[in-house]
């Protein structure tokens, strides 16, 4: 199991590498300002700040009661990454569409290519993030 200092680092590092990539990236790919995508990205991820801890918690929880925190391979990554921009994709909707004036259709097609992206994201960073800092058996 992950101590909490450690969730922190991860949660913190996944934000911040994520909330310049989307500004930069983003705001050129809806034609809307840096600092637009920025805010939006900002309120974004303070929302995805607390689903990431909770679920990365609960995620290890059940890694540790079924699969006895076995080596995270492919399968186990893809699953973790899909399931926690599933739980995010609901909410994030509504802020998309208020923040950016949409209609919620708009916002969910932006927000599915959105989640797109973090499913990618999610899957390298977190297998680079178990490379770099390991799990430590208990």
């Amino acid at each position: 199991m992950r101590s909490l200092g450690d969730r922190l680092r991860h949660t913190v590092l996944f934000e911040i590498i994520a909330l310049v990539i989307v500004a930069l990236v983003g705001s050129r790919i809806i034609g809307r300002s840096v600092t637009e995508v920025g805010a939006l990205s900002l309120m974004f991820s303070v929302m995805v700040m607390f689903w990431n801890l909770l679920f990365n918690w609960m995620f290890d929880h059940w890694d540790r009661k079924y699969r006895h925190s076995a080596r995270r391979g492919v399968g186990v990554r893809l699953v973790h990454a899909v399931l926690f921009e599933l739980g995010i994709l609901f909410a994030g909707v509504f802020l998309v569409a208020w923040w950016l004036d949409m209609t919620l259709l708009q916002a969910l097609l932006l927000d599915i290519g959105f989640a797109v992206f973090f499913v990618a994201y999610a899957f390298g960073y977190n297998w680079l993030y178990d490379t770099v800092f390991p799990v430590t058996k208990a």
